[in-house]
């Protein structure tokens, strides 16, 4: 008899992109930070066909997503893995264009991981808005951020009691996988070897030894 194939650990995965704009750079406190795990959390979804939701916040006025994610992004919407990258002025990214996806209306809990910025509103606001509606959400300590830094880990422990999981960009992706055995591992090995200086360089500048 032959061996059963193996399967990923997460049935229904997704990320979340939260408003990293140009204008933000100035203020959001090591968005260069935010900008390796996103761009590590991008290149990921394009190995394991992740399906990503992007918005911005007030684009008119607070620029497009950042430059260093566009070719990803691009990457992505030609392998048909973008599934949103919508404008916005309310704060939480959960959007009835977005609530009405396969991903999330098909009475199925996704398993979701934000990005992003503020921790402790646009990402707070999504994150509880997905709880509401019964998904389970991962909130990736090594890619989140706000303008004042005290704000982060406030926001953290408020997402905590609210039912998310904070963790890490490599955790929650190797959590995903759940098998060394399944056929995209290989491929991960390298992304994960090839974004391990971006990795430390954001758990240090983002949390040091807090998560």
């Amino acid at each position: 008899m032959a061996a059963p194939v193996p399967e990923r650990r997460f049935k229904n995965p997704a990320l979340f992109v939260c408003d990293i704009q140009e204008k933000f750079r100035p203020t959001i406190f090591e968005l260069d930070k935010v900008i390796l795990t996103t761009r590590k959390m991008l290149l990921s979804s394009l190995h394991l066909s992740i399906p990503i939701f992007v918005t911005t916040q007030n684009r008119t006025r607070l620029g497009d997503t950042v430059s260093e994610l566009k070719p990803l992004l691009q990457q992505a919407a030609d392998k048909g893995l973008l599934q949103a990258d919508l404008d916005k002025t309310r704060f939480s990214m959960y959007l009835p264009a977005i609530a009405s996806h396969p991903i999330f209306s098909s009475g199925k809990k996704a398993e979701v991981a934000i990005v992003g910025i503020e921790s402790h509103i646009c990402v707070t606001q999504s994150a509880l808005d997905l709880l509401a509606a019964g998904h389970r959400v991962y909130i990736i300590a090594d890619g989140v951020s706000s303008s004042n830094k005290e704000e982060v880990g406030i926001a953290l422990q408020r997402l905590r009691q609210a039912g998310a999981i904070v963790t890490s960009s490599e955790s929650w992706l190797y959590e995903l996988m759940g098998d060394a055995a399944i056929p995209e591992f290989k491929g991960m090995v390298n992304v994960v070897k090839e974004t391990m200086r971006d990795t430390r360089a954001a758990l240090q500048g983002l949390l040091g030894s807090k998560i």
